[in-house]
């Protein structure tokens, strides 16, 4: 029997992604989303919030299309589908530390980091109305601009 080990992440980019390239002709892009947790505090009914970092990876091969950088900036909100781990390394001063990360498989944006109302003429090329098929085309909102792993 097959099964699933999938995660989905909404949160905001910690700071802009960066590339990093490996081995094999693959490329990383890295950034981290904060997920905070509200909740009240039942004894002094005090506001709280938790944020949990989560480092995640957007794995491409060398010379694909990297487009997604162009969204993938500090304050976005994010939408990410992928596959959680966590990873422990000893840290200089010998305390171990753990993190948790995400190989993300899917991408929504579902607020860039600036929204204008020129944003929308970045994903839609104007200059090319006559497209020969509608998949070559982008039209939508930034809420419709959507990756999966067969971007990848």
């Amino acid at each position: 029997m097959a099964t699933i080990f999938e995660t989905r992440l909404i949160g905001n980019i910690g700071k802009d992604a960066t590339v990093k390239n490996m081995e094999r002709g693959v490329v990383a892009i890295n950034f981290p989303v904060a997920h905070n947790k509200n909740w009240k505090d039942k004894r002094n009914g005090e506001s709280k919030t938790r944020t949990t970092w989560v480092n995640c990876t957007i794995w491409k091969k060398d010379g694909a299309n990297m487009r997604i950088l162009d969204f993938l900036k500090k304050g976005a909100l994010v939408e990410l589908i992928g596959t959680p781990f966590a990873k422990a390394f000893a840290q200089e001063d010998g305390f171990i530390r753990t993190e948790i990360r995400l190989n993300v498989s899917k991408t929504n944006i579902l607020r860039p980091a600036k929204f204008d109302e020129n944003f929308r003429d970045d994903l839609v090329d104007s200059d090319d109305a006559d497209c020969e098929d509608e998949n070559d085309c982008l039209e939508g909102t930034v809420e419709d601009y959507t990756l999966d792993e067969n971007d990848f």
